[in-house]
C-alpha cells in the first residue's frame, strides 16, 4: 500500500528529474550523443504522481474522491 509520504516523496523526485532533464535533455559530442531521459514520460509520471497525491490527502482527512459519471439516454 502507498502512503501520502512516500506519494510525496516519488512526486518530488520526478520534479526534480524534469528539472535535471529541463536543462539538457541531450547533447552531442563529435560523434557520440547522449540522451538523458524522456520528457513526455516524465511529465505522464508527475501527472500520476500528483493525482495519487491529492487522492490519498483526500482519504487520509476522512473525506471522499468524488467521481462523476454520465449517462446517455437511449431509445431503443
Amino acid at each position: 500500500m502507498i502512503t501520502l509520504e512516500r506519494a510525496k516523496t516519488h512526486y518530488d523526485a520526478w520534479l526534480d528529474a524534469e528539472l535535471a532533464v529541463s536543462t539538457g535533455q541531450s547533447y552531442s559530442i563529435g560523434s557520440r550523443s547522449l540522451t538523458r531521459a524522456n520528457l513526455a514520460e516524465i511529465r505522464k509520471q508527475i501527472d500520476y504522481w500528483e493525482k495519487k497525491v491529492a487522492a490519498l490527502t483526500i482519504t487520509t482527512s476522512g473525506g471522499r474522491i468524488r467521481r462523476a459519471k454520465r449517462y446517455i439516454p437511449r431509445d431503443l
